[in-house]
């Protein structure tokens, strides 16, 4: 198609811009905005059996893993739960899941990358401890890993009041598209035998920068 016109320096429209063609030349993902902290919510069926990937967590939390306990639709939603974990004191439950995470392919490379678990007790905070603790591992696509990138300790959940907990994932190698192995873990510490002592993590969100 043949150029009709053109315009030299800048164009200011006081209203709305429409498009029928395209834009030419194309505009490189690289030359748009980046947003910060983007979330990308990350599914309970996602979550495994850490050690068994294979398998889906149980419905009732068993042996070390934590439990999957769907809810009432319409009533509750999805969630990674312990046992009752009452009297435990002097001997910590160690409660995990592992779940592949990506990086969206719109991800800026090397840029913040952030793990943020909403999580808290049900019933009862515990009368000892109760910590979420996180390990990220990037796969290098031949059944290999990299380091743990996780920068962030263990930290406490042991409120009824549920809060996001932020882990800081070290993003230096990191590229759109990589596959993160992750494993959460929850260890309680329980003395007390009265009301139910239960951590859970209610919902899990990847947070990075992105471009368009």
């Amino acid at each position: 198609m043949a150029s009709i016109g053109s315009l030299q320096g800048d164009l200011t429209v006081q209203g709305n811009l429409t498009v029928t063609g395209e834009y030419r030349p194309a505009i490189a993902r690289t030359a748009l905005l980046q947003e910060s902290l983007s979330p990308f919510p990350v599914r309970m069926t996602d979550w495994k059996v850490w050690n068994a990937m294979q398998t889906n967590l149980p419905t009732t939390p068993a042996t070390d893993d934590l439990g999957m306990v769907h809810g009432t639709f319409a009533t509750g939603s999805p969630s990674l739960q312990t046992e009752d974990l009452k009297a435990e004191a002097g001997n910590p439950t160690l409660k995990y899941a592992r779940a592949q995470i990506p990086l969206p392919m719109n991800y800026v490379a090397g840029q913040t990358v952030v793990l943020r678990i909403h999580c808290g007790m049900i019933t009862t905070a515990a009368d000892d401890t109760c910590t979420i603790d996180v390990s990220a591992y990037e796969s290098d696509g031949e059944a290999g890993i990299s380091a743990d990138l996780c920068a962030t300790a263990a930290v406490s959940m042991n409120s009824t009041d549920f809060a996001d907990k932020d882990f800081t994932i070290t993003a230096t190698t990191l590229n759109p598209g990589d596959m993160l192995d992750v494993r959460v873990l929850i260890t309680v510490s329980d003395g007390a035998t009265g009301t139910a002592v239960i951590g859970c993590i209610g919902a899990v969100t990847l947070l990075c920068d992105t471009k368009g």
